[in-house]
């Protein structure tokens, strides 16, 4: 029987590329460490995926982060041929929207931040399984957001759609060029992830 590898992202749209393999369930629950976990269950091995915003200037749009660790816990890392980045990822309950707090959370050594990997680390080592985590990288270093996601999440956590449009009725010209620049940024790193564990083994 094919071990069960649990896959956890955020957004279903992070998935899409995703190859669906015998043994493999995909799960999304939006955004935060507490959705993420509402959703894990028992598996043989259980995996954060999706984007994460790079903290290392070196990282570009597309590039696979295979975490090290998460939070300065360490992580178990795939076995994969493809290229990737493998190193420490900190995990906050907030978009890291501003090139100054990447700066300052890339103090601490991380090489990219994300949202999920700390509520799926946890629910993994409740059970005693092996926990991964596996990104693609949907924004650099040196980008900010004039959105503000924070705010556009509600009272649970998930990004709110009425939110996102009431900020870009108030300044059109701005946000809405740096929502298509997300989608399309988003799609970019969706295929990348797809394509790199597609070649991957837990």
């Amino acid at each position: 029987m094919k071990p069960r590898v649990l896959l956890v992202a955020a957004e279903y749209r992070e998935l899409t590329y995703v190859p669906r393999r015998e043994g493999w369930e995909m799960v999304a629950n939006g955004p935060g460490p507490k959705l993420a976990a509402a959703v894990v269950t028992d598996a043989d091995a259980i995996v954060s995926v999706g984007i994460c915003g790079a903290l290392d200037p070196d990282l570009r749009i597309g590039d696979v982060v295979v975490g090290s660790a998460v939070n300065g816990l360490a992580i178990e890392q795939p076995a994969a041929p493809r290229r990737c980045v493998v190193g420490p990822v900190v995990s906050v309950d907030r978009v890291a929207g501003s090139r100054e707090e990447k700066k300052k959370l890339a103090a601490g050594g991380a090489v990219a931040v994300e949202m999920e990997a700390a509520g799926v680390m946890e629910a993994a080592r409740l059970y005693g399984r092996p926990f991964y985590c596996v990104k693609a990288v949907s924004d650099t270093a040196d980008e900010g957001f004039e959105l503000d996601l924070n705010a556009a999440r509600d009272r649970d956590g998930r990004f709110s759609m009425a939110r996102i449009l009431r900020q870009a009725a108030r300044r059109p010209q701005v946000v809405v060029p740096e929502l298509l620049r997300l989608k399309r940024n988003s799609d970019a790193a969706a295929k990348a992830l797809g394509a790199f564990l597609g070649d991957c083994s837990f």
